[in-house]
């Protein structure tokens, strides 16, 4: 059995569960809407079910597929452990990325009185050439 991480690695099963988290689809559905041939699509929302990653139902003719909520609580409370870690270089990020954007408010404002110097424009009251 693959682990979990094999599982989300593979790029098609990503996108598949992409999709899932908008809305259940059909495998029809999933097919139009990446462009895969339906036999990759069965073959993936099949390794998806085994894993417990989505659940089918049937809706008259057709299968429905949709998300499991349970293995991502798993993985997002694996997860929790490094949140602390990126948390604060995100938060620095943010800081800094503020900083950037103070100082470049303050450049536009002082090119913008620069561009109010040129040759062409009037003298202040008590201002010579």
């Amino acid at each position: 059995m693959e682990s979990v991480f094999d599982i989300i690695a593979e790029p098609n099963r990503r996108a598949i569960l992409s999709l899932l988290v908008g809305s259940q689809q059909s495998v029809g559905e999933i097919e139009r809407k990446l462009g895969m041939p339906q036999p990759a699509v069965s073959k993936h929302l099949r390794v998806l079910r085994e894993a417990g990653f989505v659940e089918s139902i049937v809706d008259a003719q057709r299968r429905l597929y949709r998300l499991k909520p349970e293995p991502f609580q798993e993985f997002d409370e694996w997860l929790a452990q490094f949140r602390r870690f990126w948390s604060a270089h995100v938060d620095a990020l943010e800081r800094h990325l503020d900083r950037m954007e103070e100082d470049g408010s303050a450049r536009t404002k002082s090119k913008s009185k620069r561009k109010a110097r040129g040759p062409n424009r009037e003298l202040d009251k008590g201002e010579t050439k």
